[in-house]
């Protein structure tokens, strides 16, 4: 038995997320059942994270473990991109030590959030149409205040079963790239529904309607009613996972 990373990117607008679960199609899911049948043997597919309906992945990886040596890696990469849907492609796939676990070897995270503000019919899935003035230079002063805290109960979904709230925020900021707005935050990880709940509360402080030290507050006050709504699931990507052997 051998273990294998894979590298993937997909675009999550015909997907219920990643993990899959019952009456509803899933990134893992398709995997699953695209390795199982040119393998022929039972695959599960761990990743390397969770990404909720809609939201996009411009880097990922996942690991599987298989008995099947006989085809190479390279061509099992070109049979499964044959056999998967336009919305997936395997980038790679490479042989790691046994015990290398995609989700908890992963030492960062970076997600990516973009704003148009111009509607474009080619762009509607993969960003958030939203044309109103916002104050950038306020919303960057929020932004670097999630760098100075670890418990961020105020932007995570309620009711999930993780352990803790607490993040190691590394960075946070906002970018202008002619007519996008782009949002940049990486950690150690992310709770769920963290990054939308984040940007649509800075949002808010683009607005005028949140002050920067209102925005202190609702992460102070660790309660998920004092932020934002969630901004749209499709401007959101996972852009990047890092790890200590992988450059």
């Amino acid at each position: 038995m051998a273990r294998y990373f894979v590298e993937l990117n997909y675009k999550g607008t015909d997907f219920h997320g990643w993990q899959v679960q019952p009456n509803a199609v899933t990134v893992q899911e398709t995997l699953e059942k695209a390795f199982s049948l040119i393998l022929r043997e039972d695959v599960k597919i761990i990743g390397c994270g969770r990404t909720d309906t809609g939201v996009h992945a411009q880097q990922f990886f996942a690991h599987y473990d298989s008995e099947n040596l006989s085809i190479p890696l390279e061509k099992l990469c070109y049979k499964l991109n044959s056999l998967l849907p336009k919305s997936i492609a395997i980038q790679r796939i490479f042989e790691v030590q046994n015990k290398t676990h995609a989700r908890f070897d992963a030492t960062s995270r970076t997600y990516k959030y973009y704003i148009s503000k111009v509607k474009t019919p080619f762009d509607y899935e993969k960003s958030y149409f939203y044309p109103f003035a916002l104050d950038l230079q306020k919303m960057n002063e929020a932004s670097q205040l999630l760098m100075k805290y670890e418990d961020f109960t105020s932007f995570s979904k309620l009711h999930t079963d993780v352990k803790t709230n607490i993040c190691q925020i590394r960075d946070a900021h906002w970018k202008e790239n002619d007519e996008l707005l782009i949002f940049t935050i990486t950690a150690d990880r992310f709770l769920r529904n963290m990054v939308r709940a984040i940007v649509g509360t800075l949002l808010e402080v683009g607005k005028n309607k949140c002050t920067v030290r209102d925005f202190q507050d609702i992460i102070l006050a660790k309660d998920r009613a004092r932020a934002g709504s969630s901004a749209p699931p499709e401007g959101l990507f996972l852009h990047k996972i890092a790890y200590p052997f992988i450059n």
